[in-house]
């Protein structure tokens, strides 16, 4: 694999820069000719609408590759029935570049109970059905139907989560690699810009697609053994051997100084290891000095596909993989080929960032779509990103296995020039930024204290189950930013919308002050997602102390600015790790601080997260993984799920028959009556659920309207889709 990092503007510009910048990537062929074009270099075939800004990944794709010299073409949601749209731009040059869009096509079309949803936010209008079902399969297929030899790339969140055997919730089974089911030539994945770029270049100078095997954050198929490697041999879960000898303490999740080292399945490594083995041939362990050259061999996906502990063994492995600076190619049989994946890409330098996010981009739709309203676009439409990437390593999150948990930084001065842009440029701006983050809202320039430990580090979290010792939590940058963010002449306001960390937050009590004083709007969104240590364990997630650390210091400072300003938390019902007494002690607590959520997010098991393996296999690959270790408990099928978010929504009439069931059942039925300290009421409102308990009219004291809060001041908690966690914004 290629370890050198070049700067993305450092290339030798393509010949076709002679064309100049494009005020939009065309979508026409008419728009082509007005450009001059003859043909596309690139074209990029997407799921979502094309919106010229760059929170939306065919845009930044795009831009990049128009700065490398390249004309680029943007197919956005073609009709897929047949290829005939697929040839619209001619045929392209280079590549096909295929994603679903920034939304995983099966979470954007399909909620946690499986049922379709009728719209999609990254559609003109918000209308749903215009993508298909697993849309970078469908839409490679296509392309490659369009133009046999054309080579097909493909990339974006769906493809980076589905780049090996994976669980996919949807049809309840074990799929290949998408690599595979899309009949493509390359998969790139997590954020792509230095792999787009070199895929790019070298095919413009003449090396077959095949060739492009030392890439980072690629996969690709290969048929036969690779030569110079050693393999490392990790297809069962007892394999002995240490797959690296450590640097640090933290090699894995729990580790102590002085631990005996393990490898990527948590087994310890015997006495008496046998040495290096020769070239080609499967190893144990392997020398420092040879451990460029040596790759870790997974269970297969037929191995995988029929036994669970392989599966999860499987997630391990991955996981405990995943840092740029030590992790390992791996390899998977899939029948009678390897499916081989190179280490994730290096993170992105802040010279890079700036780059990326200050490309001519036009921050709006593209003219094609008139006065059609995208609403993902209005939400995003005057927020800017300040960081990538989340060391919180929630298992069920796709962050971490999208963007990496290195945090990649822009600079300030950027930053502040992309504020003034939208200030001078974008229609409709009122003075506010609605948000200033990225993943988290305060990760921004927070990193080990050590590149040395950084780079041998395996644990999956910085974060949990406390903050690493090694971790910077200074604030200080962040909240300098802001100042000067606030201070440009014509802003009013800045907002942050992003998830705050918030046990970050409390180890910079002036950024909580900071946080409160200026840059909230009455409501400030976090995310405990549970309350109880079963939950949260599998979650790695902190426990609710810290919650009310930061609660504490949140009022004291939203008091000290005059301001009444309240904390939004977000719970996930359902999720690996909890049981009905989990959900029951939540619903309580939820009551006794006067919370009554609008809706609620059930767990989806989006393909490759560490919670997808706990849900599929009952096994916890946060540990050892052995054929009895530890099982979690899972709260699976739909009436138990149904149970656990009506638990969240325990205000609801509609849910109060199959709750006074479930509490009776758990031996709770004193928490069914009339009182303050009873979670539901005895009475059914008529037509709201059955006439359980006789259906009548409250008694005198009772509530006479359940929808109303009882909180003072605080209304029902809105219902906001969160970015990110699901493969998703």
């Amino acid at each position: 694999m290629s370890a050198a990092v070049k700067e993305l503007h450092s290339y030798r510009k393509y010949w076709a820069a002679r064309f100049g910048t494009a005020p939009f990537l065309p979508m026409s062929r008419a728009e082509m000719e007005q450009l001059g074009w003859d043909s596309c270099d690139v074209i990029i075939v997407t799921g979502d609408a094309y919106v010229d800004h760059p929170s939306f990944g065919m845009a930044i794709m795009g831009r990049l590759l128009e700065a490398q010299g390249f004309r680029v073409g943007i197919i956005a949601q073609p009709d897929w029935q047949s290829a005939e749209p697929f040839k619209q731009l001619g045929k392209p040059n280079l590549f096909f570049g295929i994603t679903a869009g920034n939304m995983d096509s099966m979470v954007n079309r399909y909620t946690s109970d499986k049922r379709i949803r009728s719209d999609d936010a990254y559609t003109p209008g918000g209308e749903g059905g215009k993508r298909p079902d697993r849309s970078v399969v469908v839409y490679a297929q296509r392309a490659r139907e369009a133009f046999k030899d054309v080579p097909v790339v493909i990339g974006g969140i769906e493809a980076s989560l589905r780049r090996i055997a994976h669980f996919d919730y949807w049809s309840e089974k074990v799929r290949r690699s998408v690599l595979l089911d899309a009949k493509a030539d390359l998969l790139v994945f997590g954020n792509a810009e230095r792999q787009i770029i070199e895929i790019a270049h070298r095919l413009a100078a003449g090396t077959p697609i095949s060739e492009i095997t030392d890439l980072r954050g690629t996969a690709f198929v290969r048929k036969k053994a690779a030569e110079g490697v050693i393999e490392i041999d990790s297809t069962t879960v007892d394999t002995p051997g240490k797959l690296n000898p450590p640097v640090d303490p933290y090699m894995v999740p729990g580790g102590e100084s002085g631990e005996t080292p393990v490898n990527a399945a948590g087994t310890s490594a015997p006495s008496g290891v046998s040495p290096l083995s020769p070239p080609g041939t499967m190893a144990r362990r392997v020398k420092s000095e040879d451990r460029e050259r040596s790759v870790i061999r997974m269970p297969s996906f037929e191995a995988v596909s029929s036994d669970p502990v392989l599966y999860a063994h499987a997630s391990r492995i991955l996981h405990l993989e995943s840092n740029p600076g030590n992790a390992r190619a791996l390899v998977q049989r899939h029948g009678e080929q390897d499916l081989w994946l190179n280490p994730p890409p290096i993170p992105l330098t802040t010279k890079d960032m700036d780059f990326v996010y200050e490309l001519p981009f036009a921050r709006v739709p593209h003219p094609s779509y008139g006065n059609a309203e995208i609403p993902a676009y209005k939400m995003i439409k005057f927020s800017i990103a300040i960081q990538r990437g989340c060391f919180g390593g929630c298992t069920f999150c796709s962050i971490t296995e999208h963007e990496g948990r290195i945090i990649q930084n822009r600079s300030e001065a950027s930053v502040l020039r992309e504020i003034e842009k939208i200030r001078d440029t974008v229609p409709g701006f009122t003075g506010v930024i609605s948000d200033l983050g990225g993943p988290t809202a305060n990760m921004y320039r927070i990193a080990c204290k050590s590149r040395d430990i950084e780079k041998a580090c395996r644990k999956p979290s910085c974060v949990f189950p406390g903050i690493c010792p090694n971790l910077n939590t200074d604030h200080s940058a962040l909240i300098q930013l802001y100042r000067k963010a606030r201070a440009l002449p014509g802003v009013k306001k800045i907002l942050i919308a992003s998830g705050v960390r918030y046990d970050l937050a409390i180890e910079s009590p002036e950024y909580v002050k900071e946080l409160a004083t200026h840059h909230v709007g009455g409501y400030l969104k976090i995310a405990p997602e549970a309350i109880g240590e079963g939950p949260l364990s599998k979650m790695m997630k902190p426990g609710v102390g810290t919650y009310y650390k930061f609660k504490e210091l949140f009022d004291k400072y939203s008091k000290l600015a005059g301001k009444e300003q309240y904390l939004i938390p977000y719970f996930i019902a359902a999720h690996p790790g909890t049981t009905d007494e989990d959900m029951l002690e939540l619903a309580l607590w939820l009551k006794k601080n006067g919370f009554r959520a609008d809706q609620v997010q059930a767990f989806l098991p989006s393909p490759m997260a560490t919670a997808t393996a706990m849900y599929h296999t009952l096994k916890n690959p946060l540990r050892r993984v052995t054929r009895d270790s530890e099982e979690v408990t899972i709260p699976k099928g739909l009436k138990q799920r149904r149970l656990h978010k009506a638990f969240l929504r325990y205000h609801d009439p509609h849910n109060w028959p199959v709750l006074r069931e479930a509490l009776r059942r758990m031996g709770r039925a004193d928490l069914i009556g009339n009182g303050k300290h009873q979670l539901i009421p005895s009475y059914q409102p008529a037509g709201t659920g059955g006439a359980e308990e006789g259906a009548r009219k409250p008694q005198r004291g009772a509530p006479a309207r359940p929808f109303k809060t009882q909180h003072t001041g605080l209304p029902k908690v809105p219902a906001i889709r969160r970015k990110g966690r699901d493969g998703s914004r």
